[in-house]
């Protein structure tokens, strides 16, 4: 007996050397946080130091103060998954541990009865409601990365178990819909309870009634500033010649104003994806379609393209629910193209949605972001099948405040260009301007050949890009500056 307590206390003093040795640091893809802030997190600081301000003043430089999105979050929030899964180099996934294993004995609660068991299995069938604590996660909870909605999550379901799912984890039903581009129910359930986004999302993991969840994220407009528009020259497109005629556009931005001269005749419909909030910001989404297809003294890239522009954003913000049901009613319209020129973080949902989208045969243009050079990449724009768009400048200079990364894909003007806004216009800069030029731009392609596929765009564009900076696709410029005439040149 006393030489088996003997190795049993070499095998726990040998787990502590390997923790100790080897301590968990908090990740973080915040470019706000200073170096003692981020040594705090990973207790590299005296504690002294580290003792923060929690009433810090919100409106100081960090975002979440005066926001248009209600209970939205404005954080990367800092949880750290302390039981990875490592893929690759031939590792086996490490173990996750048992939630329901008792911390202090370590000991397994008994078998569940029978009965119980039965229970459980009845309420995965649409039967008898069941506590979310009785059910087992299938993963622990997730760090859930970007901003989102503290209170929220997106399922989509199969069938009609949704208010069945609701009563079951303690979940409210705040809206549902059928998406077209999901193929599914996309549902936003409330937690009315305080729990973790994270937390939900992997309680409901174990329930095999739901398809996919992720957070309610939210997603900002790219417009990094507030002449002569001079995009035309740099992308090689004749202003006399440029043409978008009867080429379908959705754009989805804020509200505009459609009194303004340069969108006169140029919409064809609009959409409301946010009925119940007040219309404030028009000036983004006035830019954005008049350099697509502005007409008059500020033509834009593709006059007489017809613009079906869905109103998503208010206050430079928005969510995925919104956003989703923007993209379901662009695909509605039949549209060739459609502009998403804003950037938030990954999202499943979204994804899904951008690649049904693009198996329909549609385009889709994403601004690259105007995060900064160290930035975490930027969806919907790094999501393969979009067409990721940094801005440059009049003289093919890289915007200083533009993300970088591999999935840059095209580069275009967006930097001090004049353009509509509100009622008159104004000089505007970021990756949002750069991606309306480059869609104009392809509705001039599209206008000369309405056969060319989103596969033949794709693949002109980067074959007929001109280079900048390092030789080949870099992570500054991608493939290079848009040339619409080569393009439109290009083997079909």
């Amino acid at each position: 007996m006393a030489a088996k307590a003997v190795i049993r206390f070499a095998a726990l003093l040998v787990v502590a050397t390997m923790i100790t040795a080897a301590p968990a640091l908090a990740q973080t893809n915040d470019p706000n946080l200073t170096q003692t802030e981020i040594d705090c997190l990973n207790r590299a600081t005296a504690a002294a130091d580290c003792i923060e301000d929690d009433t810090k003043d919100t409106s100081g430089e960090r975002p979440g103060a005066g926001s248009a999105v209600t209970n939205a979050v404005f954080l990367p929030a800092l949880i750290v998954d302390l039981f990875p899964n490592p893929v690759g180099d031939g590792q086996a996934p490490l173990p996750t541990p048992d939630p329901r294993r008792d911390p202090a004995s370590g000991a397994l609660p008994p078998p569940v009865p029978p009965a119980a068991a039965t229970a459980i299995q009845q309420a995965a069938a649409g039967g008898p409601i069941v506590s979310p604590s009785d059910l087992v996660a299938a993963e622990p909870p997730r760090a859930v990365v970007g901003d989102f909605v503290p209170d929220e999550v997106l399922v989509t379901v199969e069938g009609d178990a949704v208010q069945q799912i609701a009563a079951s984890f303690g979940l409210e039903v705040r809206s549902q819909r059928q998406s077209q581009l999901l193929g599914a129910t996309l549902v936003r359930f409330g937690i009315p309870d305080g729990r973790p986004v994270g937390v939900v999302l992997a309680q409901l993991a174990a329930d095999g009634r739901t398809l996919r969840r992720e957070p309610n994220h939210i997603y900002s407009l790219q417009q990094a500033a507030t002449i002569v528009n001079y995009a035309f020259e740099r992308i090689a497109l004749d202003a006399k010649e440029a043409s978008g005629e009867n080429v379908r556009i959705a754009v989805i931005d804020t509200a505009i104003d459609d009194t303004n001269p340069a969108l006169s005749g140029v919409i064809a419909d609009q959409f409301d994806a946010m009925p119940d909030v007040p219309i404030e910001a028009r000036d983004h989404g006035t830019s954005i379609d008049g350099l697509i297809a502005g007409v008059g003294a500020l033509k834009g890239m593709a006059p007489g393209a017809r613009i079906y522009h869905a109103r998503a954003f208010e206050g430079g913000k928005s969510t995925m629910d919104v956003i989703l049901a923007a993209l379901d009613w662009a695909a509605e319209q039949d549209v060739r193209i459609i502009n998403m020129s804003f950037v938030g973080p990954k999202n499943d949902l979204l994804g899904v949605a951008c690649r049904n989208a693009r198996a329909l045969g549609i385009v889709l243009v994403a601004a690259a972001g105007n995060n900064g050079p160290k930035a975490p990449y930027g969806y919907p724009a790094a999501f393969d099948g979009v067409i990721a768009v940094t801005a440059t400048d009049a003289k093919d200079g890289l915007m200083q405040q533009a993300n970088r990364g591999a999935y840059v894909f095209l580069s275009a003007p967006g930097v001090e260009m004049v353009a509509p806004s509100g009622a008159g216009s104004d000089v505007v800069t970021g990756t949002s301007f750069a991606a309306a030029i480059v869609t104009g731009a392809i509705a001039n392609l599209l206008h000369a050949a309405p056969d060319r596929s989103a596969d033949w765009v794709e693949n002109a564009l980067a074959a007929t890009a001109r280079d900048l900076g390092p030789k080949g696709r870099d992570n500054d410029f991608g493939y290079g500056l848009l040339d619409t005439k080569a393009a439109a040149t290009a083997k079909e």
